[in-house]
Formats: C-alpha cells, structure tokens, sequence
C-alpha cells in the first residue's frame, strides 16, 4: 500500500508538471494558466450540478424504501472527480471530466461493484457492523 501511495503522490504530480511545461512552451504560460483556472471552474460547476441531481435521486430511493446503491456509488465518482477537477493539472482534469460522463461512470461503477464485492467475499472488507454507544 505504501509503495502505491509513493507512486500515486510522486508519478503523477511529476507527469503533470511534465505537460504543464510542455503546454506552457506550445501556448505561453499565460494561456496554459487560464486553461487550468477555466476547467476548474467548469468542473466545479459540472460536478456541483451532478452532485445535486445524484442526491435528489438518493433521496427518491429512500423515499421509495430502496437502497440507493447505485446512487451512492455514483455520488463517490463524482466525489473523486471534484476532487480531480480541483487539483490542477491537465491530466487529472482529463480523469476528472471523463468520471462526470453518465456512460463512462456507469462502465467505471459495474468494475467498482465487482472490485468491492471480490473485496467483500474474500474477507478484506468486514461487513459487520458493530455500534456500541456508552
């Protein structure tokens, strides 16, 4: 875990920094600095609107008396593509906006359902939950 933790918070900020330097020779700096601050404001608001509609279709589950599972599935995406969307780098904005796409969720969350359920069947994930109040 750690080794994967070491490669995701030094291989990736470095690939970034690699294709801002090289988007900034190609367009200057100035431009390749309003890329970033124009897709994350339009990330914000995309993420911020399909986070809305995600919680108003939980809510319906849960009016209806249905687990919402496919919903919370989806508000985590989103969840993780607010969080790409605001750090800043061209690659995790690509990641980002590819995670808000209805389709490309829904390809990402059949995987997600099948990871966590091998999770849960070989035993890495305990689903017992014990609440103890004192």
């Amino acid at each position: 875990m750690f080794f994967k933790l070491f490669l995701l918070f030094t291989i990736i900020p470095f690939v970034e920094l690699m294709l801002l330097i090289k988007i900034g020779t190609m367009i200057g700096m100035l431009d390749t600095i309003l890329l970033i601050i124009i897709t994350g404001v339009i990330g914000a608001m995309m993420v911020r609107a399909a986070g809305i509609q995600c919680l108003f279709r939980i809510q319906a589950h849960l009016q209806k008396g249905t687990f919402p599972a496919d919903e919370l599935f989806n508000g985590l995406l989103i969840l993780v593509s607010g969080a790409l969307l605001i750090t800043p780098g061209l690659l995790t904005d690509a990641v980002g906006f590819v995670l808000l796409i209805p389709y490309t969720r829904d390809v990402i969350k059949v995987w997600l359902k099948r990871y966590v359920k091998a999770k849960i069947d070989s035993g890495d994930i305990n689903t017992n939950i014990n609440i103890r109040f004192h």
